[in-house]
């Protein structure tokens, strides 16, 4: 990964190239995309205990998870590194990724790394992944609200986000802050790519996610370039607690390494979200 002098630091505290690119640098090539936003923007469509505790100007960045990100990061994690119990093995590899290209491209620059999978002390998430995908242009967060005439009555029906490239094949993994980098008005807010713009198939999104989520059809709403391989299917498709004993059986654990227990963080992914 690229080192960063003093003299780049300077400038990258004034420019938002200058965060995205030795950032994108790092984690491209690990199966990740990263989409800049201002705090301002995300805090500006949801109500004040959601918000991040932050100048509207201030950088912030959304890091994605991609199809590729299986193979190009977590199995070579695997192999490398030593999981930690009780926690998700993925979360341990998007952690391991995320901070090392934050401490290396990023050493004088005060970060606040948010992940998804994190809570405060009041239990509410550290950041809403899917707004945050949403207003950096990321992705398209589909809500009930985005549906005229609606046909499940007083049904609540949970949303959820599809990527231009990637429909639902990809993950929102953590939200960076920059707390020292303002930014100007070079920074224009994108608008979310519309992917699924009908209403009938804003329905069968929905209905798919929520009423059938095992079959991951939601996943191909759109036509996708690049899924899953077959070996991640098989991943988050086995129960939480089986998923040390799976990757043992790929030869990528020691035979004696115990079951975890079943963390809040393995209990969401339980409900098909990988």
């Amino acid at each position: 990964m690229p080192r960063v002098t003093n003299a780049t630091m300077a400038a990258s505290s004034a420019s938002v190239e200058g965060v995205i690119g030795p950032l994108g640098s790092c984690l491209t090539k690990l199966g990740f995309e990263v989409c800049p936003l201002k705090v301002g923007w995300y805090n500006s469509v949801l109500p004040p205990s959601f918000h991040l505790p932050y100048p509207d100007d201030a950088l912030a960045v959304v890091v994605l998870s991609t199809p590729a990100m299986f193979e190009q990061a977590f199995l070579p994690f695997l192999e490398h590194s030593s999981i930690q119990k009780p926690s998700d093995p993925v979360d341990q590899c998007v952690r391991h990724c995320v901070s090392t290209a934050v401490s290396q491209c990023f050493p004088e620059l005060k970060v606040d790394v948010r992940y998804d999978y994190e809570l405060l002390p009041s239990r509410k998430p550290k950041f809403l992944a899917q707004t945050a995908a949403h207003v950096s242009g990321a992705a398209f967060y589909y809500q009930q609200s985005d549906v005229t005439d609606q046909p499940w009555g007083g049904r609540k029906m949970f949303g959820v986000c599809i990527h231009p490239s990637f429909g639902g094949w990809f993950a929102i993994r953590a939200l960076l802050v920059f707390e020292d980098v303002a930014v100007g008005p070079e920074l224009v807010q994108p608008d979310p790519p519309d992917c699924v713009a009908s209403r009938e198939d804003r329905i069968k999104l929905l209905e798919a996610f929520n009423l059938h989520w095992q079959d991951w059809s939601y996943r191909d709403i759109v036509p996708v370039g690049q899924t899953y391989s077959e070996r991640q299917k098989e991943y988050f498709s086995t129960p939480p607690a089986q998923r040390l004993a799976l990757l043992r059986s790929w030869g990528l654990l020691p035979k004696e390494e115990a079951q975890p227990d079943l963390s809040p963080c393995e209990q969401n992914q339980a409900n098909g979200h990988g």
